[in-house]
């Protein structure tokens, strides 16, 4: 009996309410397997709640090499926030366990409001959330009525805008780096306003560049012959965002997909040096050091100094037919190290 063929790719699903995120998953990767195809290796790239609904990228096969990408990618959400209760899990899933009399307060006041919220800052998880601590979730220890020490984490508020729908509920639009917990913003938002507050509706609309808009939902997709499923997919390299790229050889090739570093000095075109050069500079500003320490696994110590000419820089690589054969991180001395490959 022949191989199955794998499935591969990168499918945007608009998550229903009431779900899991791996729920999701596991209903994609029934919905993309047959006698002919194999979807087993599959995963999201960022957990959205239950209650929650909205865009899910769902990587196939190959693919998830690649996840970390959205995993790390900005995140928008648009929200409605109830305020006077609140919660104990920060949404309406949750039991009431507090309230207060809810100010009044108008567009202008909002704004202003909003305007606190913008930038980097700290934010502490919530105890309803999947975090670990001792190989328990966070969850579970609250479910059971303790309550754990969480330390803060930094977060970035991109953009943020609270517009009001009624006297007692605003709407919270809010792109907000990768870990940031908007229920836990909406309480803060609440307190900020002078009362208390919880989610009673989020639907996340972008991560990184994919948007809502492409989605499908997961009704729909069910609804489709696999043929129309796969229609869907997005290519394999879907979650990169990076442009540079490298054409490799036949032979070339073959070495990368065995692991072999390569001299690629004479390749490095003035566009891609340029492009080499610029991000070694950004990573050196944000290392804020002379030097910039990094291993690239060339048998220098982690401790040793890569001179600029020396720090690799992730690229991506093509065969001679312009297909997408994986990655690789590149040097402006020429040095070619393959780092994820894909096997197709």
């Amino acid at each position: 009996m022949p191989d199955k063929i794998k499935v591969n790719g990168v499918i945007l699903v608009d998550k229903p309410q009431g779900m899991t995120s791996q729920q999701v998953v596991s209903k994609v990767k029934y919905l993309f397997k047959s006698p002919s195809y194999d979807s087993k290796k599959a995963g999201h790239t960022g957990t959205l709640d239950p209650m929650a609904t909205g865009l899910l990228p769902i990587c196939l096969g190959e693919a998830t090499k690649f996840s970390h990408y959205q995993l790390d990618a900005d995140k928008s959400y648009q929200a409605t926030i109830l305020l006077g209760s609140q919660t104990d899990t920060g949404d309406a899933d949750g039991k009431i366990v507090a309230q207060a009399s809810i100010p009044t307060f108008d567009e202008a006041l909002l704004e202003d409001v909003a305007q606190q919220f913008l930038g980097a800052q700290q934010q502490i998880p919530p105890m309803y959330s999947a975090l670990k601590k001792d190989g328990k979730k966070l969850y579970e220890y609250a479910r059971a009525g303790i309550e754990i020490d969480r330390p803060p984490r930094d977060i970035v508020i991109k953009a943020i805008k609270l517009t009001e729908l009624d006297v007692k509920q605003i709407q919270l639009t809010v792109t907000c780096s990768k870990g940031t917990y908007v229920r836990v913003l909406a309480e803060d938002i609440a307190k900020v306003l002078g009362t208390l507050g919880h989610l009673t509706a989020l639907r996340r609309i972008q991560v990184g560049y994919f948007h809502i808009d492409a989605a499908i939902a997961l009704a729909d997709l069910e609804s489709l012959a696999l043929d129309g499923r796969q229609a869907h997919l997005l290519p394999v390299d879907a979650c990169i965002n990076l442009e540079a790229e490298l054409t490799l050889t036949a032979e070339q090739c073959a070495r990368v997909q065995m692991g072999q570093r390569l001299n690629v000095i004479e390749q490095l075109n003035d566009d891609l040096r340029s492009y080499i050069s610029a991000t070694v500079e950004q990573q050196h500003s944000h290392d804020d050091k002379s030097v910039i320490q990094q291993n690239a696994g060339d048998g220098k110590n982690d401790d040793e100094a890569l001179l600029p000419y020396e720090v690799p820089v992730d690229i991506r690589l093509l065969d001679e037919q312009g297909q997408f054969i994986g990655l690789g991180a590149v040097s402006l001395n020429g040095r070619l190290q393959p780092k994820k490959l894909i096997q197709l």
